[in-house]
């Protein structure tokens, strides 16, 4: 539903870090807002160190935002499971943020600088 989910610029610059650890940081990330749920930003998947990145089994589905995939991130304290998500086959009103990363803010900290 496209009601459902609205994108924005997120102005500013905006880094995530794994305990710790700055992984990314970017000036053109997305502020994605699902219904009454806490704004998400979507980092452009280049201003991520894809090093960290590992694919999760666990797949992705959401009635508003579409279908993705997840993935594991390396830190300095150690594997942190299904810590982002990425849209694949995002549904219309997501579509651009298809191939960001957007990450699990109770496992990581994303942040505006």
């Amino acid at each position: 539903m496209m009601r459902n989910v609205k994108i924005y610029p997120a102005e500013g610059t905006w880094v995530v870090r794994a305990n710790g650890a700055v992984i990314g940081e970017s000036n053109a990330a997305l502020e994605l807002i699902q219904r009454d749920f806490p704004f998400v930003i979507y980092f452009p998947r280049e201003d991520i160190a894809a090093a960290v990145l590992e694919p999760s089994d666990r797949a992705l589905i959401c009635d508003d935002r579409g279908a993705g995939e997840f993935y594991h991130l390396s830190s300095p304290e150690g594997l942190l499971l299904n810590a982002a998500y990425s849209l694949t086959a995002p549904s219309e009103a997501a579509a651009q943020v298809q191939g960001y990363l957007a990450f699990d803010a109770g496992k990581v900290t994303v942040e505006r600088v």
